[in-house]
């Protein structure tokens, strides 16, 4: 059995417990980080030496970093469909799935929610955030063009791109901020949440991260 080391509130714990959840994978958690601690221990560092979530144990073998994780598991025990064989079609769908890991995923999430959940208001700059919510809708229409009438990344089949892709959208739709007009990325996402594991393992209320005003 895999073992899951990080709290279910993490984005980045969400991605690989989604991906264990598609594949049918047993695994066991245990709740690392923010208000659990555990992550700055000698045993977890010793796994882990960034300090962070999500690692895994699979037997013998320790990983982190949750899309080196996600692929890991895909090529191991996903069927192709979920992760494709042929290095092209994967590659197509990779290079999307990394943009939204690395472009969409942290102009949202550090340019917007962080700021404006997980900061006190007091210490809010709102101006600064006006402009960051600004900033992603170009974004996301990019992301809203490719998807067009999907149903996912890869047309027809969910793929471990859809995880990668899907993993910020339960709070990009659910924060409450000026977003742009992307209907096609907005009923992809409600397509994700007809699949039992997005709504299990990535609509996971953020409120326990949301800052304490003082």
């Amino acid at each position: 059995m895999i073992t899951v080391y990080g709290r279910n509130t993490s984005s980045n714990v969400q991605i690989v417990m989604w991906a264990l959840a598609e594949l049918g994978i047993p695994c066991e958690r245990h709740d690392i980080g923010h208000s659990y601690g555990g992550n700055d221990t000698p045993e977890y560092l010793a796994m882990n030496p960034m300090g962070l979530v999500p690692t895994i144990r699979d037997g013998d073998l320790v990983l982190w970093e949750s899309a080196a994780i996600l692929r890991y598991l895909a090529a191991k025990y996903g069927d192709a469909d979920f992760w494709p064989r042929d290095p092209a079609e994967r590659a197509r769908l990779d290079m999307w799935a990394e943009w939204s890991k690395t472009t969409f995923g942290p102009a949202f999430n550090f340019g917007v929610f962080i700021p404006s959940v997980r900061t006190p208001k007091a210490k809010r700059n709102e101006a600064v955030i006006a402009k960051a919510i600004e900033a992603v809708k170009p974004i996301a229409r990019l992301l809203d063009d490719r998807i067009g009438d999907g149903p996912w990344l890869a047309g027809d089949v969910f793929t471990f791109g859809d995880i990668l892709t899907g993993n910020l959208l339960y709070r990009y739709f659910e924060h409450d901020f000026d977003r742009a007009d992307t209907p096609a990325l907005r009923a992809y996402y409600d397509r994700l949440r007809t699949r039992p594991a997005y709504l299990e393992h990535n609509c996971v209320s953020y409120e326990p991260l949301r800052a304490k005003e003082d």
